[in-house]
């Protein structure tokens, strides 16, 4: 994607692990057909890297990458990147506004852009990479300005903010090799979100200013944790140490039950996404809660991987690739150190009655 992936996958890496797909056959993306759902529609740059941040809010079902703001019927990737369809590329959220309002959506949509640059968005250059607010009525478009206000007067940015406000008109979903693309490519997405600058930019920005959700448990200070781990709970949660394959807690455990994190209690994964991996380590298809599971590209030894962590507690948990089993195709290498597990039985007493139905036909 962009001329700046097109050198990262000259090199030979990790990269090739995922297909790109056929960019001349159209896909078709899934529409929510769900009642009493609202839709937003924001361009910042690669739709890849806007996908993942509306996907893990609370009240939104769903979203889809795709084109919109051009000229030219059902547009092709290709032809968007030309820059002559007059397209940006764009995401579609569907989301329940009793759940979440559209203001919180402005809110998430300025922490994921430069929305001073008019001309595209880090590596991307461009009209097609430009970023906008597409409002679909008048009260989106009210809402819309005023967070532009809001955000320009607290002088966050030296310079003016650009990023255009307009209406609505149609969207073409893109073909579908790019729908959860970080699903998908998670070792190309985490590679090219960092080296196209987005990633560090939104980290130097915005962090002062992030306001994770209060943790289960709050992370103890380092003499607390020394204390209350093990040694290799401690080197694997504290150090991004790696425990021995097949000489671990839980790589072969089969009951029901959630996995949390040692350290903060945060739910992570369930024994629902848990399979046999043959790697000696716990192995799943997908977080329990995406919103509690962090990835970082990890460049040491060599090599190139995507390293998992807790949200809240910041343990490092283990890495995700992209060699598991359907519907996801991933496998989140996760070291038993890191976690805690709850059978289905004691989810009640342990406080995690929520994740019960789960386990009940």
């Amino acid at each position: 994607m962009k001329l700046f992936l097109l050198l990262l996958l000259a090199v030979p890496i990790v990269l090739s692990t995922c297909s790109r797909g056929n960019a001349k056959e159209k896909g078709t993306a899934k529409i929510s057909e769900k009642k009493g759902l609202r839709i937003a529609t924001f361009a910042g740059g690669c739709f890849w890297c806007m996908e993942q941040p509306f996907e893990r809010i609370d009240g939104v079902e769903d979203v889809i990458a795709g084109y919109t703001g051009g000229r030219t019927e059902n547009p092709t990737y290709d032809e968007v990147c030309s820059g002559a369809t007059g397209h940006v590329e764009a995401i579609q959220v569907y989301f329940d506004p009793s759940r979440v309002s559209y203001e919180q959506l402005l809110d998430v949509f300025w922490r994921q852009i430069d929305p001073t640059d008019a001309g595209g968005q880090f590596a991307d250059r461009g009209n097609q990479y430009r970023p906008v607010i597409f409002y679909h009525d008048s009260e989106q478009q009210r809402r819309a300005e005023a967070s532009k206000t809001k955000l320009a007067s607290s002088k966050r940015f030296a310079i003016p903010i650009l990023t255009d406000i307009k209406p609505f008109t149609e969207f073409y979903p893109a073909e579908e090799y790019h729908q959860d693309y970080y699903k998908k490519c998670p070792l190309r997405y985490g590679l090219y979100k960092k080296g196209s600058g987005r990633e560090g930019y939104l980290k130097r920005m915005w962090k002062e200013d992030e306001k994770a959700p209060v943790p289960v448990g709050a992370k103890p200070g380092d003499k607390e944790l020394r204390k209350k781990l093990t040694s290799r709970q401690y080197n694997v949660t504290q150090k991004c140490g790696t425990e021995p394959p097949f000489d671990n807690e839980y790589w072969d455990n089969k009951r029901e039950g959630i996995y949390v994190d040692i350290v903060s209690g945060e739910a992570l994964f369930s024994s629902k996404d848990k399979f046999d991996s043959g790697s000696g380590w716990p192995s799943f298809i997908q977080p329990l809660e995406p919103g509690n599971v962090v990835e970082h590209t990890d460049s040491t030894y060599g090599m190139a991987r995507i390293e998992v962590r807790s949200k809240h507690a910041d343990s490092h948990l283990g890495h995700v690739f992209d060699d598991g089993p359907g519907p996801t195709g991933l496998r989140y290498c996760i070291n038993s150190a890191a976690l805690r597990f709850i059978s289905k039985e004691d989810l009640e007493k342990e406080g995690y009655a929520e994740y019960l139905p789960l386990f009940t036909e």
